[in-house]
């Protein structure tokens, strides 16, 4: 796929907001701070794309990408303990807006860092894509964080802690090395009959 042809296409902090879904949407979940905007970058060769930020919790709004054929939606980080009460109503109404019926979303990238156990809410979100039937990919962050002794043990646990995966076993990833790229974009394209 030409990732060259992707550009920033807008951003929304309300339900309301959101464009028509008018083109097959990848969607990219996760906790704050698990690396979506790092991974966004990797996957289309890009630096500064997405924002990346040391800061947890810093994407609040839904920001979408697109090439012309598709659209690769970066959701804002759950699980972010310093927001505050209205800011959580948000969060929770735009993500309710975005996942309601009729919207086009082709697959769900639900990342999960590999060095820890999945979270509550990532067990909670995980629990959202399987019963509302949305095709989904685990994919571990950071995985070029650990040693390969280390590596093969959460590779071994992270099956047993996420139960049922998706649509493929869970995929390694790594934004520094590239990692799993190549394999995440095989999936998109598989799934989005897009080249």
């Amino acid at each position: 796929m030409n990732t060259n042809a992707f550009e920033f296409e807008s951003s929304h902090g309300t339900s309301k907001q959101l464009p028509p879904s008018t083109l097959p949407e990848i969607a990219f979940a996760g906790r704050s701070n698990v690396g979506k905007s790092s991974l966004l970058n990797c996957l289309l060769r890009r630096k500064n794309l997405a924002r990346v930020s040391g800061t947890p919790g810093k994407t609040v709004t839904v920001n979408f990408f697109s090439n012309g054929k598709i659209r690769l939606a970066d959701l804002p980080g759950y699980g972010y303990a310093k927001r505050s009460q209205s800011e959580i109503k948000r969060f929770g109404e735009l993500m309710e807006g975005y996942f309601a019926p009729g919207r086009n979303i082709a697959l769900v990238v639900q990342l999960v860092d590999l060095r820890h156990a999945p979270s509550k809410d990532d067990q909670n979100m995980l629990s959202f894509l399987r019963e509302s039937k949305l095709p989904y990919v685990v994919v571990l962050t950071k995985s070029d964080k650990l040693k390969p002794m280390a590596f093969a043990r959460r590779m071994e646990e992270i099956q047993a802690e996420l139960g049922d995966p998706g649509v493929v076993a869970p995929l390694p990833f790594s934004s520094e090395t590239g990692k799993g790229r190549a394999e995440l974009w095989q999936l998109i394209e598989e799934i989005t009959r897009i080249t």
